[in-house]
């Protein structure tokens, strides 16, 4: 049910996805699954220590102002400016005790980049946007130009926080008006168990696993496929973090590199996050070249499940998530 997947290897140079912390296209692997035409699955193609940066982008920069995340909804807006200076002591100090109160950092459970998404209308809109993170815009142009996609725009992106209790239901991701292009979605943290369905809800889906690194292309025909997170997983190698998050930066990144260097303090507070925690990204190009927003848009929306299920654990009593 497994092949290899052919990459376009002439259209990422070396040093491009050098300067996106990334190997050689041609050293990647990349697999698609029988049945499920336009997915690629690509594991972990980072160099080593650069997940860290885009770990600590997430957690650090990313949930800032103008961005939008799930506890603007429940608190004042002075109260979410900085969620990483509210959090990074508690969480250092942090121990194994469940009775510990969570910092700001660890009820985080969406955060919304570029256009942003509305949970209400599960719509996106030409007023509701902010400028997308440009180092993370030139990873997934380089992603997509590898998988066949050039030209690829990083419009809009859902980064979602999930702990070992967290899940996502059952969903389909339309409220793009273009499918022609792809969705991205790049993983960090604990594993995950990654449920991939057809095109209605019932059909039986196909269970894969999801490591610290990995990369997910949904496109073509798999781009409107059902799809879930029904479970996270401790990392399988039995320690706190995988391995491939052990490893720091080379001080030497290339000219006009995106990877920026973590402090050793900073990469403690994100390691001690991620003990117990998965990151992932997903990238959208919401409109095709020279298209606009319509008026009133109809289309119909954006993981109605993702809206009820990244809302996980804002009560406190929801400890666990049967998937759908």
């Amino acid at each position: 049910q497994v092949f290899r997947s052919q990459l376009s290897i002439s259209s990422v140079s070396d040093q491009d996805a050098y300067r996106a912390g990334l190997q050689p296209v041609s050293q990647w692997k990349a697999y698609g699954l029988n049945g499920y035409p336009g997915f690629i699955f690509i594991p972990n193609p980072f160099l080593p220590g650069c997940q860290r940066h885009w770990v600590k982008q997430c957690l650090k920069l990313y949930p800032q102002k103008p961005n939008v995340c799930n506890l603007d909804l429940h608190m004042a807006p002075e109260k979410t400016i900085d969620l990483w200076g509210q959090s990074k002591e508690q969480l250092r100090r942090k121990g194994s005790s469940k009775r510990e109160p969570r910092s700001l950092l660890e009820k985080l459970r969406w955060v919304t980049l570029g256009y942003h998404y509305n949970w209400d209308t599960k719509k996106y809109s030409a007023n509701h946007h902010t400028r997308f993170p440009s180092d993370l815009a030139f990873l997934s142009e380089q992603v997509a130009a590898a998988c066949g996609f050039r030209g690829f725009q990083a419009q809009a992106g859902i980064l979602n926080y999930y702990h070992f209790d967290s899940s996502l239901g059952i969903h389909v991701d339309e409220s793009e008006l273009d499918h022609s292009r792809p969705l991205l979605s790049f993983s960090f943290g604990q594993s995950s168990i990654f449920l991939l369905g057809g095109l209605k809800r019932e059909d039986a889906p196909t269970a894969m696993f999801m490591h610290s690194g990995d990369i997910m292309v949904m496109s073509g025909f798999s781009r409107l496929l059902y799809h879930a997170v029904p479970r996270v997983l401790p990392n399988p190698e039995g320690t706190a973090l995988p391995s491939c998050l052990d490893q720091a930066l080379p001080s030497d990144l290339p000219v006009g590199s995106v990877i920026e260097h973590s402090s050793d303090e900073d990469w403690q507070v994100c390691a001690k996050y991620l003990q117990s925690s998965r990151i992932n990204m997903t990238i959208r190009q919401v409109l095709a070249e020279g298209q606009k927003f319509p008026e009133e848009s109809g289309t119909n929306g954006e993981v109605q499940a993702l809206s009820e299920d990244c809302h996980h654990q804002e009560n406190s009593r929801a400890k666990r998530h049967k998937p759908n």
